[in-house]
């Protein structure tokens, strides 16, 4: 598994005392959801809603665990069950409300919804060259573009961290709306390739000021290590807990 990186990450760093003044710092938890079937099976969901796997739903057992210490005002999730259902047990140890976002909704993949990666090199070759280009202006059909895409998610993760100022705060995400996050923390263009890892209910950790994000530690999965997934181990019913959940005005 990958230990959490130091945030000496690429592009110009932020500086939080920038016009000699000290900004209000929201901490985040950047926490991307649980593993499904889909996953393992390379399978394209973007906007299905697609649930946790039983490794899943152990990962987020093992997530709320591992933050267990950790001072938490609010959680927000993206609306889509992989998401809720990973943020769940975290909220459950608070006694808090869930309040979910579509804006943190995964892209949208249009017709490429459902199908592995290699089905889609096979059916649509050009396509799937832009896809993996990287090209910030195309988007399946029925689908959204890249830029389209970050700049709905980014939109979405500024209002709600301007909306927790000198708080701390969980998002719990999908793996293309924590790439979008990490590269706005990082100012690095959308089109760059991607070198960091975003593991099935890892955690990323950031501030936000009027500023903009900074990154303070990336991709740890350290509490998924060391038989923390054994299968003795038991999440909560995910059914049992939905009454914390709750959307966004």
């Amino acid at each position: 598994m990958t230990p959490p990186v130091p945030a000496t990450a690429p592009g110009a760093p932020l500086d939080l005392r920038a016009n000699g003044h000290e900004p209000a710092l929201t901490r985040i938890l950047a926490i991307r959801h649980g593993e499904t079937a889909w996953n393992r099976e390379t399978r394209m969901q973007g906007q299905l809603d697609i649930e946790l796997s039983d490794t899943g739903h152990r990962q987020a057992a093992c997530l709320a665990r591992a933050l267990a210490d950790e001072v938490i005002d609010a959680i927000y999730s993206s609306d889509l069950a992989r998401a809720v259902q990973t943020a769940l047990p975290l909220a459950a140890a608070r006694r808090i409300r869930v309040t979910t976002d579509p804006g943190l909704r995964e892209r949208c993949f249009g017709v490429f919804e459902g199908l592995t990666y290699r089905d889609v090199a096979v059916r649509w070759p050009d396509d799937a060259e832009r896809w993996h280009q990287r090209d910030p202006g195309y988007g399946p059909a029925g689908g959204e573009a890249l830029r389209d895409f970050a700049a709905r998610c980014v939109a979405a993760l500024t209002r709600i961290a301007a909306a927790h100022p000198g708080q701390h705060i969980a998002i719990v995400t999908h793996g293309g709306v924590l790439d979008c996050l990490y590269r706005s923390a990082a100012r690095i263009d959308l089109g760059a390739a991607r070198s960091w890892a975003i593991g099935n209910a890892s955690i990323h950790r950031l501030l936000f000021t009027d500023l903009g994000f900074t990154l303070v530690g990336w991709g740890d999965t350290a509490h998924l290590e060391d038989g923390a997934l054994d299968d003795s181990d038991s999440a909560s019913a995910p059914g049992s807990l939905q009454y914390l959940v709750g959307t966004a005005a």
